[in-house]
């Protein structure tokens, strides 16, 4: 048996394992509740915004909405917009004196911008649980009070339901399935929501809950300053400090129109998926795993490779059931996978060769001394 022959084949018999733990992980993942019961203790939902002045009205009338929590506070945080944030986080305010609207402070020089304005939202905050929303989300009118009761009722001191991602340019079909793809694929749930390991970590700051007492335990947000993907630093200081955390489906609660357009999208990635996998050497092992699960099949598959297009159907129905789950879009997006995951290569290579030469921005200010 020719090389190349083995090589396709063991890549169709572990993506065939892969999916098959998404087969699992779709039906292990914590869903919060369609009809939570009203929250007993008072919530403080934190909303940090940075020239968001297309996007905040929308997210601050869907907190108003919010049923369920009767102690509720919305705090929105102006970190040094120029496009009139603020006026229009007020004007969609309007006179509701549940809603505050903040000025932050300048940001000091080791702190990167969203992690400071969090640590300002949390120190200003007075709820025994802390609601982190992103502007560019819109929650349902339950996703509050869902998230808090799922919370609650798991004995968890951190939960990030995952939103549902809005994408309906090319671009963005084709990169944002792989964010809930990724981690239903190859993260072990129930075994991450116990380990204290770093690497069985998954979270979306888009969307975020804590309690008040577990963000003191674990350091706050001073210990993640620096860090581009602060959610997943966040969460693993919560399980560094002994914490239950965990990703859960967010699909019903909360949906998130992340990037628009191709611009948009390669300026996000390429400013944090560096991060994601901590050295060069790392990256180049992910980007090689990635290619041989995902495109080798599909490449031997389109020479008539029985193997290769089992691979490739395995990777579609990957796909498929990540989409289910998550309310996503299956067809006929699933179909080009080999094509997403070559793009997610590029753009992690694009993102190193960044950090290398100091190139990361992000909002406007270079980022410095990430990590």
């Amino acid at each position: 048996m020719r090389l190349s022959t083995l090589v396709v084949r063991a890549a169709t018999a572990t993506t065939v394992l892969a999916t098959v733990h998404t087969v699992v992980n779709t039906r292990l993942v914590r869903v919060p509740g369609e009809h939570p019961q009203p929250c007993s203790e008072p919530v403080s939902v934190l909303l940090p915004v940075r020239d968001e002045a297309r996007r905040v009205a929308g997210a601050v009338r869907s907190l108003l909405a919010q049923r369920g929590v009767p102690d509720l506070e919305i705090l929105v945080l102006d970190d040094g917009s120029t496009d009139g944030t603020a006026d229009v986080a007020h004007a969609a305010a309007g006179a509701d004196r549940r809603v505050r609207v903040l000025t932050g402070a300048p940001l000091p020089e080791d702190w990167l911008g969203k992690p400071h304005a969090c640590a300002q939202l949390a120190e200003a905050a007075r709820g025994r649980i802390l609601v982190f929303v992103d502007a560019d989300v819109e929650l349902a009118p339950h996703a509050v009070a869902s998230a808090v009761e799922l919370l609650s009722r798991q004995g968890l001191d951190a939960v990030s339901p995952f939103p549902r991602q809005a994408a309906d340019d090319l671009a963005t079909r084709l990169l944002q399935p792989l964010l809930q793809w990724s981690w239903l694929t190859f993260l072990p749930l129930r075994w991450a929501e116990r380990s204290p390991r770093p690497s069985l970590t998954a979270a979306n700051g888009q969307f975020f809950v804590l309690t008040t007492a577990m963000l003191r335990r674990c350091g706050g947000f001073e210990g993640v300053a620096t860090a581009v993907l602060d959610d997943i630093a966040l969460m693993r200081a919560v399980k560094a400090a002994g914490g239950r955390g965990v990703v859960a489906d967010g699909s019903a609660l909360a949906t998130c129109r992340m990037y628009e357009g191709w611009d948009e999208l390669r300026r996000g990635y390429e400013k944090s998926l560096w991060s994601a996998t901590a050295s060069p050497v790392k990256a180049g092992a992910l980007a090689a795993a990635l290619a041989w699960l995902y495109v080798v099949p599909a490449i031997a598959a389109c020479t008539g490779s029985r193997a290769g297009l089992a691979g490739y159907a395995a990777a579609v129905a990957g796909r498929v059931l990540t989409a289910a789950r998550t309310r996503g879009r299956a067809w006929p997006d699933a179909l080009a996978h080999p094509v997403s995951v070559s793009t997610l290569i590029l753009l992690l290579g694009r993102s190193w060769l960044a950090r290398r030469r100091g190139q990361l921005v992000w909002k406007g200010r270079p980022l410095r001394g990430v990590r």
